[in-house]
C-alpha cells in the first residue's frame, strides 16, 4: 500500500496551503528555506499563488498538482512554492504585475517562474495539465540552455515592477482639490460604464465593486443628480434579485460570470460583504427600501452562522465547491422543490425563482435568482403583498432546512484583520441605518477581538489570526481599514478609546509606511521582509487601495484633532492622484470620495449632554456623507472646548469649523446640515 503524500505544508497555518499539504508536489511555503534550496540547487521558482476559496485552484490542483506524472516534472526542475494571497498580498501584488505585464491580464491560480532569488521571468494563471506540463519542460529548457535570455527577461520584468508613475504638480492639483467643478466633472465620465439595463459595470464578468456606488452616492448627495442615484439603486435592486446573491440564505458571492448577475461564481468572502452591507445600508437611508433592510438583515444572519469565530473575529471565506462540485451546495433540480414544498408554495417559487424542468443553468440545475421585486411579483400574480410575504418565508425557511442537510463548502477559517475592519463597519452602518442593536453588539465584540488579538501596545498589527496564533505582520490595508472602521464605531458610541486607537494606528503606518519622496505610502513596512519590490498600491479594486482609505483617515483625524499635519498629509497625497480621478471611475472612486469632502468641506457636528449617543443616532440614521460626528461628556477633542454641558443635550453644527447657533433639537440640526451642502 503506497504511503500517502505528505509535504511541507503540512506545518503551515492557512487553509489554502494545508489543502495542498497532501499533493505529490514538494511544495514549500514561502521563505529563506525555500529560497536557499533554489539557489543551492540553482533551480528556479514557481510560486503558485490562490486562495481557499478559489474554484480554478481546486481544478488545477486535482488536474496537475495531484498527478504523479506533473508532480515529478514539478519536482525534479523546480522548488516549488505555495502562497495563500489573502495571507502575503504583497508577495501576490509583484507577481500579479509580472503576469500583466506578460499576458495583460490577471488571475488565481497565479504561478509565477522566478529565479532563485525571486525575480519572474513568466507568469500566467490557469493551466490545463497538457499545458502545464508542456509549460514546465519548455522553462526548464529554457532555464539550462538559454539563461541569459531568462535573465535578461527578469531584469526587465522586475524594472517594470518597480516602475513609478510621473506625478502630478503639486501646486496645480491642490488648486484643483478645493474646485467643486473638478469634483462636477466626475460623473460625466463614469456614466458610458454603466450597464443602464442591469445595473453595475457592462461587461462581464460582474464584480460589485461597493467603493464605486458609495462614490455615486456621495456625488449624488452633494450635487443632486439623480441620474447617479438611479444608477446605484438599479445596480442594488439588480444584485438583489441576481444569483450573486443567495436568495434564502443571505451573503452575496465573489462576482457574476455573465452581465446579468445571474451565474454567481459561488465562493463568499467577508470582505465583499461587509462592504455590502454598508452599501445597502446607506442607500437604505436615502429610500428605507425594505427589500434593502431584507438583504442587510440576511446578510448579517449569513455572516453570524457562517462565518463568526465564537469570541467575535469573522472568518474569511466559504468554498465556491463542495463534493468536488461548484455551487453543489446553492443549486436545485425542479423535483427537489416539490419534494421540499407543498403544492401552492412550490407553484410561487417556482415562478418567483423562474425555476424550470430542464434547469436554468447546468446538468438541470436550477440557480435562485429573480425577475421581479416582491411588490412587482404580487402585482403581477395579482396577490397580496402579505401574503406572498408568508409564503415566502415559509418556503424560504423549509428549503433552508433542507439545504443544511447537505454537504456544505469548506471555511477558510483565518481572521484577516483588514477584511475584518470592512465588516465591522458593515456592522456599525448596519446599525445606523435599522437601528437593530445586536449589530451594534457584535461591531463592540469584533472590535474587542480586534484590539486584544491583533493590535500591538507600540501600534503596530498583526494580519492574521489561526486557531489562537497570530503570525503575519500586517500590511497597509490593515491599518487604514481598522483606523477608519475604529473611526466609524466612535462616531456611533463617543467612546473616545476607538479614536484615540484609530489614531496610533495611523501613527504606526506614517513611521513605518510613508514614503516621504513621493506622498505616499508603501503597501509594506520598512519591518517588513524585503521583497524585490516595494510596491504602493494606488488603484480602487474589489477592496479600496489601502492609500485611499489611508488618506481618508489622515484627513479625519486631521479634522477631529485640528492637526494640521494630518490635513497636509493627505492634502499632498491626493495631489498625486488628482489627474486620475475623473477618467478613472470606479478604480479611483474612494479618492474621488475624498475629493467631495474636500471641495464642498466637512460638517462637524458636536453633541452634548446625557442624550449625545441618542441624538446622534436620530441624525446618523440619515445620510450624512460628509458630516463628522463627535461629542460626549467631557472636552476630549478640540472642537469640543466649551461645548460640553451635562444635562439637556446640545447640538451644534459647525462647518469648517465655525458653528451655527447650538439647538436642541434633532430636525433643526438637520437642518443646519442640509443647508451647508
Amino acid at each position: 500500500m503506497n504511503k500517502p503524500y505528505k509535504n511541507k505544508l503540512s506545518e503551515a497555518s492557512s487553509p489554502y496551503l494545508l489543502q495542498h499539504a497532501n499533493n505529490p508536489v514538494d511544495w514549500h511555503e514561502w521563505g529563506p528555506e525555500a529560497l536557499e534550496k533554489a539557489k543551492n540547487q540553482n533551480k528556479p521558482l514557481i510560486i503558485s499563488i490562490g486562495y481557499a476559496a478559489c474554484h480554478w485552484c481546486h481544478v488545477m490542483e486535482h488536474e496537475s498538482f495531484m498527478d504523479d506524472e506533473v508532480a515529478k516534472l514539478m519536482n525534479d526542475h523546480f522548488i516549488t512554492i505555495k502562497v495563500d494571497r489573502e495571507e502575503r498580498p504583497d508577495i501576490d501584488q509583484i507577481y500579479m504585475d509580472a503576469a500583466q505585464l506578460i499576458t495583460g491580464q490577471g488571475g488565481w491560480p497565479l504561478n509565477a517562474f522566478a529565479l532563485p532569488d525571486g525575480r519572474p521571468f513568466y507568469a500566467a494563471t490557469y493551466f490545463p495539465k497538457e499545458q502545464w506540463s508542456e509549460v514546465l519542460k519548455q522553462l526548464h529548457e529554457v532555464f539550462q540552455n538559454e539563461y541569459d535570455k531568462v535573465l535578461q527577461q527578469a531584469q526587465s520584468l522586475t524594472e517594470g515592477i518597480n516602475k513609478t508613475e510621473l506625478l502630478s504638480s503639486h501646486i496645480e492639483a491642490l488648486n484643483k482639490s478645493y474646485d467643486p467643478e473638478y469634483y462636477r466633472s466626475i460623473f460625466p465620465n463614469w456614466e458610458k460604464m454603466i450597464d443602464s439595463e442591469k445595473g453595475g459595470y457592462a461587461r462581464a464578468p460582474k464584480f460589485p465593486l461597493p467603493v464605486g456606488w458609495e462614490f455615486l452616492l456621495q456625488y449624488y448627495y452633494l450635487t443632486n443628480n439623480t441620474q447617479a442615484l438611479e444608477s446605484v439603486l438599479l445596480t442594488l435592486n439588480e444584485m438583489a434579485k441576481g444569483g450573486i446573491y443567495d436568495q434564502i440564505g443571505g451573503g452575496f458571492a465573489r462576482y457574476s460570470v455573465d452581465a446579468e448577475w445571474k451565474v454567481p461564481h459561488f465562493e463568499k468572502m467577508l470582505y465583499d460583504n461587509g462592504q455590502l452591507i454598508s452599501l445597502y445600508a446607506n442607500a437604505f437611508k436615502l429610500g428605507k427600501n425594505p427589500e434593502y433592510a431584507e438583504v442587510i438583515h440576511q446578510t448579517i444572519e449569513f455572516i453570524e452562522k457562517e462565518l463568526m469565530h465564537p469570541e467575535g473575529g469573522f472568518y474569511a471565506s466559504l468554498n465556491a465547491d463542495s463534493e468536488g462540485e461548484e455551487g453543489k451546495f446553492y443549486v436545485w433540480t425542479q423535483e427537489e422543490i416539490h419534494q421540499t414544498l407543498d403544492e401552492k408554495e412550490a407553484d410561487i417559487i417556482e415562478k418567483y425563482y423562474q425555476i424550470i424542468p430542464e434547469g436554468n443553468w447546468e446538468h438541470g440545475k436550477n440557480i435562485l435568482h429573480r425577475k421581479f421585486m416582491k411588490n412587482e411579483f404580487a402585482q403581477h400574480e395579482k396577490m397580496e403583498a402579505e401574503e406572498l410575504e408568508t409564503i415566502l418565508n415559509n418556503a424560504s425557511q423549509k428549503l433552508m432546512n433542507q439545504r443544511d442537510k447537505r454537504i456544505r463548502p469548506s471555511t477558510d477559517d483565518k481572521i484577516i484583520t483588514s477584511w475584518n475592519a470592512l465588516m465591522l463597519k458593515g456592522l456599525v452602518d448596519a446599525y445606523m441605518a435599522l437601528k437593530t442593536p445586536r449589530y451594534l453588539e457584535t461591531a463592540l465584540s469584533n472590535a474587542h477581538f480586534l484590539k486584544n488579538n491583533m493590535v500591538k501596545e507600540n501600534g503596530e498589527l498583526w494580519r492574521n489570526y489561526k486557531d489562537g496564533k497570530v503570525s503575519i505582520m500586517a500590511f497597509l490595508d490593515d491599518y487604514a481599514l481598522l483606523s477608519e472602521a475604529f473611526i466609524k464605531l466612535y462616531e456611533v458610541t463617543f467612546d473616545k478609546q476607538w479614536l484615540d486607537l484609530a489614531k496610533k494606528l495611523t501613527d504606526y503606518a506614517i513611521d513605518h509606511f510613508y514614503d516621504e519622496a513621493a506622498d505616499l505610502f508603501f503597501y509594506t513596512s520598512d519591518q517588513s521582509e524585503k521583497l524585490i519590490a516595494r510596491k504602493k498600491e494606488i488603484q480602487d479594486n474589489v477592496i479600496p487601495a489601502s492609500n485611499s482609505v489611508i488618506v481618508h483617515v489622515l484627513y479625519l483625524l486631521g479634522e477631529y484633532y485640528d492637526e494640521q499635519h494630518y490635513t497636509e498629509k493627505a492634502q499632498m497625497m491626493i495631489c498625486q492622484i488628482l489627474k486620475d480621478i475623473p477618467e478613472g471611475g470606479p478604480y479611483y472612486a474612494n479618492w474621488g470620495k475624498l475629493l467631495g469632502m474636500m471641495t464642498h468641506q466637512p460638517v462637524e457636528v458636536v453633541i452634548t449632554g446625557n442624550e449625545a449617543v441618542n441624538k446622534a443616532f436620530e441624525l446618523q440614521k440619515h445620510f450624512l456623507p460628509t458630516c463628522l460626528f463627535m461629542g460626549g461628556s467631557n472636552e476630549s477633542l478640540p472642537l469640543m472646548k466649551n461645548k460640553v454641558t451635562t444635562g439637556e443635550s446640545t447640538i451644534y453644527v459647525c462647518h469648517n469649523k465655525v458653528c451655527d447657533l447650538p439647538v436642541k433639537e434633532v430636525d433643526a440640526a438637520l437642518e443646519q446640515i442640509q443647508s451647508k451642502n
